[in-house]
C-alpha cells in the first residue's frame, strides 16, 4: 500500500472514501465535522440522534455522500470513549477502516489525524500508528490460493490529510516510519506463511541476500562446514537429522560511525520443527512452519532500519536451521558442546530452539556488542502464562528492558517481564554436562531464559519469548489469522528510539 502525506481539508478532498473518528461520549459534532454535516443535510448528526452511530470502538457506519461532497463516500469509526481511547486503538480503528473500505471495492482513501482530541502524543507518532494501522489491516496472504482471493481489489493507497503547515512535516516523518515498519511486519508474515518445504534454511538465506539492496546492509552466511570449524555443537546437533543443510545468517546494517559497538537482533529460526526425536504430537504440527518467526522478525527490522536510514550500526543474526528425527538425528541423552565452550546435555530435542539460539548469543558476544536482544517462540510455557496478547521477557539489564518495554507500549506489543533469579539454574543442572537444556515443568519459560543467560556473557542483554504471540487463531482489526509477525514493530521501535528519532 502506497502512503502520502499532504495538507488538506476534509470539505475539499477528493477520495473514494473519507475516514472520520468519533468518540462514544461525544453528543455533538467536532467543530471540523460540522461544515460537512451540512453539506450532507445533516447525516452525520442524524446518525448521532438515531443511535445508528454510537461512536462505540470499532464502530463502522459508511455514507454515501451523492456528490453533495468532493468525497464519494464517508466512513464513520468509533474510538470508544475519550478517556479509553490509545494510540492502538487508532491503529486498530485504521485496520478495520482498511478492511471496510476494500469491503466497498474502493482502492484508495484519505483521513484526517484520528483521536487527537483525546492523545496527547504528537502528529508524527498518530501518523506512524494510523498508517501501520491500515498497511496491517490489509495485510493478506494469497500466494498459494489459485482463485487467488477471489480476485477482490486491493487497497492501493491511503493519504493522511495534514491541518496545518506546521504538522505537515512530522506527519510525513511519522507516516514514512509506519510504512517501514509496517511493511517489516508484512515481510515477517509472508516468511512465515511459506510452507516448510519452500522456506528451507537455504531460502532463508536468499531473504536475507534481498535486504542488501537497502544499502549499507552486507551479508555473511556460515555453511556447516563453517559452524562445525568454529565448533557451534547447537547449530550441528539440532540440524543433524535434516536434510536440509543449517545457514548461520548475519545481516550488518552499517549506518552508524565506523567504530560504534553494533546493536545485535538474535532471531531463532527454525523453518520446521517436528520435535526431532521427541516427536510433537500430530495436533497443529502444521503451525511448526512459523517456528522460524523470530528470525523472520529480525530481518524485517534490519530492513526498516535500512529503509530508514537510521544512524546505528545493527547486526541481525539468524540460526536457521530445520528439526527432523532421522539416522542422524541428536538423541536425548547426547551431549552437544557449544560455540563459547559449554556443555549441553540433550534431554528433549523439542527444546531446540535455545541451543541454535546459545551459538547464536555466542557469536553476539564475539562482536563486543552495545546491547543484544533476541526473539523467539520459544515456549509452551509462554503461552501457558501470557495467553496471547503479552509478550514474555527476561533479561539482564534493567534499562534495556525499560526501553523495550516503552517500545512495546508505543507498538502496541506489550511486554511483561518474568524474574531471571539464580535459584531457578537448579533446575538445569545435569550429572554428566554444564547443563541440561530443559528444567522441567515449573517455570518453563524462566528456565529456558536462564539457560540462555549462560551464553551472553556480562553484555546488556534481553530475551522476547514470542510464542505467545506469533501465532493467532483467529482475524483482529490489524492484526491476522495465522503468524502475526507481533514484535516486529516493538523491535523496528526500539530501533527507532535507539537511534534518537522518537
Amino acid at each position: 500500500m502506497n502512503c502520502q502525506v499532504k495538507q488538506g481539508d476534509i470539505n475539499k478532498e477528493a477520495t473514494e472514501v473519507l475516514v472520520l473518528g468519533g468518540f462514544e461520549d461525544e453528543k455533538t459534532l467536532p467543530k471540523d465535522y460540522q461544515s460537512l454535516d451540512k453539506a450532507l443535510g445533516g447525516q452525520l448528526q442524524e446518525l448521532r440522534k438515531s443511535g445508528e452511530f454510537t461512536g462505540k470502538n470499532q464502530q463502522a457506519v459508511l455514507i454515501h455522500t451523492r456528490k453533495a461532497l468532493p468525497a464519494k463516500r464517508i466512513l464513520f469509526m468509533g474510538l470508544g470513549k475519550k478517556k479509553e481511547v490509545t494510540l492502538d486503538r487508532v491503529r486498530q480503528a485504521m485496520g478495520t477502516a482498511c478492511k471496510q473500505v476494500k469491503k466497498t471495492g474502493a482502492q484508495t482513501f484519505s483521513a484526517p489525524l484520528l483521536g487527537t482530541e483525546a492523545l496527547h502524543v504528537s502528529p508524527s507518532d498518530l501518523a506512524q500508528a494510523m498508517v501501520e494501522g491500515a498497511i496491517l489491516g490489509g495485510y493478506q496472504f494469497n500466494q498459494y490460493r489459485s482463485d487467488n482471493g477471489n480476485g477482490a481489489k486491493e487497497v492501493r493507497s491511503i493519504t493522511l490529510l495534514a491541518h496545518t503547515a506546521n504538522q505537515l512535516s512530522a506527519m510525513k516523518t511519522g507516516a514514512k516510519r509506519g510504512e517501514a515498519s509496517a511493511q517489516a511486519t508484512s515481510l515477517a508474515r509472508d516468511l512465515s506463511n511459506h510452507p516448510a518445504n519452500v522456506m528451507t534454511p537455504t531460502r532463508v538465506a536468499q531473504e536475507a541476500k534481498k535486504i542488501t539492496k537497502e544499502g549499507k546492509v552486507k551479508l555473511t552466511v556460515l555453511e556447516r562446514k563453517d559452524q562445525e570449524k568454529l565448533g557451534m555443537g547447537g547449530m550441528i546437533g539440532v540440524s543433524q537429522g535434516s536434510q536440509e543443510p543449517p545457514k548461520f545468517i548475519i545481516l550488518e546494517y552499517s549506518g552508524g560511525k565506523k567504530n560504534d559497538a553494533p546493536i545485535v537482533l538474535v532471531g531463532k529460526t527454525v523453518t520446521f520443527d517436528s520435535g526431532g526425536i521427541s516427536l510433537k504430537p500430530s495436533e497443529n504440527m502444521e503451525q511448526m512452519k512459523a517456528d522460524m518467526t523470530g528470525g523472520a522478525e529480525v530481518l524485517g527490522a534490519v530492513r526498516a532500519a535500512a529503509r530508514l536510514k537510521l544512524p546505528i550500526n545493527l547486526v541481525g543474526i539468524l540460526p536457521t536451521v530445520e528439526n527432523m528425527p532421522g539416522g542422524r538425528a541428536t538423541k536425548p541423552g547426547d551431549i552437544l558442546n557449544m560455540l563459547n565452550g559449554k556443555t549441553v546435555e540433550v534431554q528433549n530435542t523439542d527444546a531446540e530452539g535455545r541451543l541454535i539460539l546459545a551459538d547464536g548469543l555466542s557469536y553476539a558476544t564475539r562482536l563486543k556488542p552495545k546491547c543484544v536482544v533476541d526473539v523467539a517462540t520459544l515456549t509452551g510455557a509462554c503461552v501457558v502464562a501470557l495467553g496471547q496478547f503479552a509478550i514474555g521477557m527476561l533479561g539482564n539489564d534493567d534499562r534495556l528492558k525499560a526501553e523495550l518495554k516503552k517500545a512495546g507500549e508505543q507498538a502496541g506489543e506489550r511486554v511483561w517481564e518474568m524474574p531471571l533469579w539464580d535459584e531457578y539454574f537448579e533446575q538445569l543442572k545435569s550429572d554428566v554436562a554444564d547443563m541440561r537444556n530443559i528444567g522441567g515443568r515449573g517455570g518453563g519459560m524462566i528456565t529456558a531464559g536462564m539457560f540462555l543467560s549462560k551464553f551472553v556473557g556480562d553484555y546488556p542483554w534481553v530475551h522476547l519469548d514470542i510464542a505467545s504471540t506469533d501465532w493467532s487463531v483467529s482475524e483482529r482489526p490489524y492484526v491476522c489469522k495465522g503468524p502475526t509477525a507481533i514484535g516486529t514493530r516493538l523491535l523496528v521501535q526500539f530501533l527507532i528510539n535507539r537511534a534518537g528519532h522518537s
